[in-house]
């Protein structure tokens, strides 16, 4: 059986398994003429949905349609070369929509693009730090309420579109101001665009329930633009508002930079690398559940860093790993990265070849993919589970979802984030315990339990002078304070204390403090302190701290310590060595 004094620590990853590419991976696995068959077929369906929710997204951001076809064919390209999931795929993302427009709108596109580059480098910088690792430690309330408001805005961004509304002045970027103007131009709809929308998700709903194998929204948008350029409909366009979109790829080209401009969209470039962290390694453990399989968070982080970089270089936005594009990716049978790369090559094909028909695209239409995007994201059934669940994780949701609606995105996860960090540690706190004499059970002894029971009951009956506690749980610092008052009670009752520490997983500085406090109270009234059980990371950070002989003595078991307690001539055992 196991010894409790033991490390069983795995091994530290090393360099290369950290941050080599899920494409070198498969290739060193073997890849064959199957594996691209089945990876093309993938690609191209993920690029029938990217082309219509790029374009929509980058115009929901304040820019133009290009600049999201820019940032799937880069950006996607670079995140499924470089990354860490076979299965991502990289793009615009609807959660972007906000911080991109407010972005625009501050400091316009150049200022966009220098911080999209910024935040390219601090996800590098995040990537080679190994922060990947912590992202996972963001409570589910927080992701919930954060995406449930996300949705929220980007469906409040899409009804003038939906409705074709036209307003007198521009259109507030706040959400209560933006309700308000749009209830003013209300009498302004225009009933084909009311018409298109309606038919796009119409379409969209009808071919999810029905065909669900079939490119729904491309199909939803081809069918509203042959309705919008047949009957020479009256509604805004891609071509109408924009001037269409290009041909082919820009030449890359480094942003405008001035140390002014770059102090000022610090606070967005911030912003975009946290968001785009999150969103993207959320992907990636969505992919992880349906295909069993472990991304590397760190390399994801880096090709997330080098893909908006690049997006920067070629006029882009802000590009992540996408949830429902990754979903899509894997539900078509990609085998891996290959299919991501192929994904971007067909965007860029459809940008060779069918431009021109881009200009006929209603923008009633892609406001009517965005809103069924907005439905998808807004993960009802979650929300509702977690207010029923209990009023903490409701309070972490609420002050998520709402400060994300009515404040800022940021300020909506961090708040969230300390809430929920909060909630952790007083549950963590409660869980702690100081039991008063439980016996120590040894693994190999586990069927004498009842016998150890009376030995340990019998030795606390027969010397009044002997007392044996154990702590259970995490011992930190938010239940140093609870656990240090108790021990501090009885610290000068006994002539001799045996304190268990076999159940303590973890213990910290503030922990380590507590008991060197108790320690000394005990020195001072003649009381000997034995602590049994001690792991070995345990104590190492209780030796640390000043705990450690004379002023304790460290005994394997409650059974070693009796056993010197009966010979006190072995005080000194290997034990506290």
């Amino acid at each position: 059986m196991t010894n409790p004094q033991r490390s069983s620590t795995l091994p530290e990853p090393s360099f290369a398994e950290l941050f080599t590419p899920k494409l070198v991976t498969i290739l060193r696995e073997g890849y064959g003429l199957g594996d691209l068959r089945a990876d093309a077929m993938a690609g191209l369906t993920v690029a029938i949905v990217a082309i219509p929710l790029s374009m929509a997204i980058a115009i929901a951001s304040g820019v133009t349609p290009d600049r999201g076809l820019y940032t799937a064919i880069i950006g996607g390209f670079l995140i499924s070369a470089l990354g860490g999931s076979r299965f991502q795929i990289g793009g615009p993302a609807g959660a972007f929509i906000v911080l991109v427009a407010a972005t625009v709108e501050r400091h316009g596109v150049d200022g966009l693009v220098l911080a999209t580059m910024m935040s390219g480098a601090m996800l590098l910088v995040g990537g080679f730090l190994r922060l990947g690792t912590y992202v996972k430690f963001i409570p589910y309330p927080v992701t919930v309420g954060f995406t449930a408001g996300i949705a929220v805005i980007i469906f409040a961004s899409q009804i003038r579109d939906l409705l074709g509304l036209s307003f007198a002045g521009k259109e507030p970027g706040e959400l209560l101001p933006k309700l308000a103007a749009i209830a003013d131009a209300l009498p302004s709809f225009t009933p084909p665009a009311v018409a298109l929308a309606l038919l796009t998700i119409g379409t969209i709903a009808g071919f999810k329930r029905l065909l669900p194998h079939w490119p729904g929204m491309l199909i939803a948008v081809g069918l509203a633009a042959a309705i919008t350029g047949i009957f020479n409909l009256p509604v805004e366009t891609i071509g109408s508002k924009f001037g269409g979109i290009p041909r082919s790829l820009p030449l890359p080209s480094l942003p405008v930079f001035s140390l002014d401009l770059a102090k000022a969209v610090l606070p967005d470039a911030i912003a975009f690398a946290l968001l785009g962290a999150i969103e993207s390694l959320l992907s990636a453990i969505v992919a992880d559940g349906m295909t069993g399989r472990r991304h590397r968070s760190n390399c994801e982080l880096v090709a997330q860093g080098a893909a908006n970089i690049a997006s920067a270089l070629f006029g882009g936005i802000c590009v992540t790993g996408t949830i429902a594009r990754t979903a899509t990716n894997v539900r078509a049978g990609a085998r891996g990265p290959v299919a991501g790369m192929l994904h971007a090559l067909f965007v860029l094909l459809f940008m060779l070849i069918a431009a021109p028909l881009a200009s006929y695209i209603p923008l009633a239409a892609l406001a009517g993919v965005l809103a069924v995007v907005a439905w998808n994201m807004a993960e009802k059934h979650a929300f509702g589970t977690l207010l029923r669940s209990s009023w903490g994780d409701a309070a972490v949701l609420l002050a998520t979802f709402l400060l994300t609606i009515f404040r800022d995105l940021t300020e909506g996860i961090l708040v969230g984030f300390g809430l929920g960090t909060l909630l952790f540690l007083n549950r963590m706190a409660q869980s702690t315990t100081v039991d008063n004499h439980v016996p120590y059970v040894p693994e190999d002894k586990a069927d004498h339990y009842d016998g150890d029971r009376k030995r340990y009951d019998a030795a606390l009956a027969t010397d009044p002078d002997l007392l044996i506690y154990r702590i259970s749980g995490a011992f930190f610092f938010g239940a140093a304070s609870t656990v240090g008052a108790v021990l501090d009670r009885i610290a000068d009752r006994p002539k001799t204390f045996i304190l268990d520490f076999s159940a303590v997983p973890f213990l910290d500085s503030t922990a380590a403090n507590t008991i060197e406090g108790v320690a000394r109270k005990a020195q001072r009234n003649g009381v000997s302190l034995l602590l049994t059980g001690v792991p070995k990371h345990v104590r190492h950070v209780l030796w640390t701290h000043g705990v450690h002989p004379p002023l304790v003595h460290y005994k394997r078991s409650i059974d070693e310590a009796l056993a010197d307690l009966r010979n006190p001539g072995a005080a000194a055992s290997p034990a506290d060595s």
